[in-house]
């Protein structure tokens, strides 16, 4: 019984021990996976750590890289390339007219315009990309016009885009032309919102509300012919040579008298306009004197005519702003460097007291700067086109 005793206290001692020595090393195994699992916390916790500063220096690194958008301007009768950098600085902006070249046939040729953009693009990118001292590699985007215009004039500006922004693998923008010229102004001043824009030139009159970036709402426009192309009509009808505008400014302000033109008010709440009654009335008045073997009276002639449309642009002009409470009064396109209108309506901004915003003269007519400009308001939403995009040449600029 003694020796059975001790075998078996012996067994149960061995037994404890064995228990014992398990349970320790349950615990030694568990303590060491704790702390295998805190150190895998703690690596966790300094890649999460490590991950966030990066990611946080990426963001940083992006907000401080400049944005360079090439942009490319072919609506009319003006091959243009420009880099934009952030939507405000000009780093170039390059530009071939064609004015001699339609000078012959009193207008633009839409055929003759789209085939001297080809002859001109390649040679117009390589020195735009030259002057900016910016490489190919650092540019963000690809930018072009994609309307409206000339149907033929778009497709070697949206081909020439398309081509660059694929060979590159950049997001390509297209960009409303009127959109452009509006915020040409945005290169030379800062907008405060709301605002509102004449918008003048050879193929548009319009009044456009902007309540805040890159919204639309058009409030008035002309009914048949744009203000600069009753310039160029009536200047054509006079001898004058093309494109008229100029001259037409030129002589309305050398001349000591005018000829009285009818105005254009249209009804009483209307912020429309209409211009082809005065240029009815003008070519009228010309009609008349070579009937009666008189001499012209161009310069005359010239004061009348812009003295009526300088007078409609700027009381619409002035009742929109007081009626939607604008900040800003931005003048652009083609016909903003004209002398006279930009006179009136800075006399009129000043008796507002509401700022007056005019771009410089060479941001007036078409230019791809101002289409680097606009772009930037796509860049900044993330916004940008697929290889379909194609030449719009009645695109709508609410819609845009």
């Amino acid at each position: 019984m003694t020796n059975l005793t001790r075998e078996v206290g012996q067994e149960l001692e061995r037994e404890a021990g064995q228990q014992q020595m398990s349970e320790t090393g349950q615990e030694q195994m568990m303590s060491e996976t704790g702390q295998e699992q805190m150190s895998g916390t703690r690596q966790q916790i300094d890649k999460d750590v490590l991950k966030s500063k990066t990611g946080q220096q990426q963001k940083e690194a992006t907000v401080t890289k400049p944005v360079y958008i090439l942009a490319i301007e072919t609506s009319c009768d003006e091959t243009s390339v420009a880099i934009v950098e952030n939507g405000k600085i000009i780093r170039s902006n390059v530009i071939s007219s064609q004015i001699e070249t339609h000078q012959r046939y009193g207008g633009v040729v839409p055929e003759v315009a789209s085939r001297k953009h080809v002859e001109s693009i390649t040679w117009m990118l390589e020195e735009a990309v030259e002057k900016a001292g910016v490489s190919l590699q650092e540019l963000s985007a690809i930018a072009v016009t994609e309307g409206p215009g000339l149907i033929g004039a778009l497709l070697v500006g949206v081909v020439a885009g398309k081509a660059l922004a694929c060979a590159l693998d950049l997001p390509l923008i297209g960009v409303h032309h009127i959109a452009g010229h509006i915020y040409a102004n945005q290169l030379v001043h800062e907008l405060e919102y709301p605002l509102i824009s004449l918008v003048v030139s050879g193929g548009h009159t319009e009044l456009i509300l902007m309540e805040e970036p890159g919204q639309f709402r058009i409030i008035g426009r002309t009914r048949d012919d744009a203000a600069g192309e009753a310039y160029d009509k009536i200047a054509r009808a006079m001898g004058l040579p093309y494109p008229g505008g100029p001259h037409v400014d030129r002589l309305a302000q050398e001349a000591e008298s005018e000829i009285k033109m009818p105005r254009s008010w249209l009804e009483a709440d209307s912020y429309d306009f209409s211009f082809s009654g005065l240029k009815s009335a003008v070519l009228n008045v010309v009609n008349q004197s070579k009937m009666r073997g008189e001499a012209v009276q161009v310069a005359q002639i010239a004061k009348g005519f812009q003295a009526s449309v300088i007078d409609v642009l700027v009381e619409k002009a002035d009742r929109a702003v007081r009626e939607y409470g604008a900040k800003q009064l931005l003048l652009a396109g083609g016909v903003a460097a004209n002398k006279g209108l930009r006179s009136k309506l800075a006399e009129r901004c000043e008796q507002l007291n509401v700022p007056l915003l005019v771009p410089p003269l060479g941001l007036c007519t078409d230019n791809a700067a101002m289409i680097g400009a606009a772009a930037f308001l796509k860049w900044d939403k993330q916004e940008f086109d697929s290889m379909e995009l194609k030449a719009e040449p009645q695109l709508k600029l609410e819609e845009w």
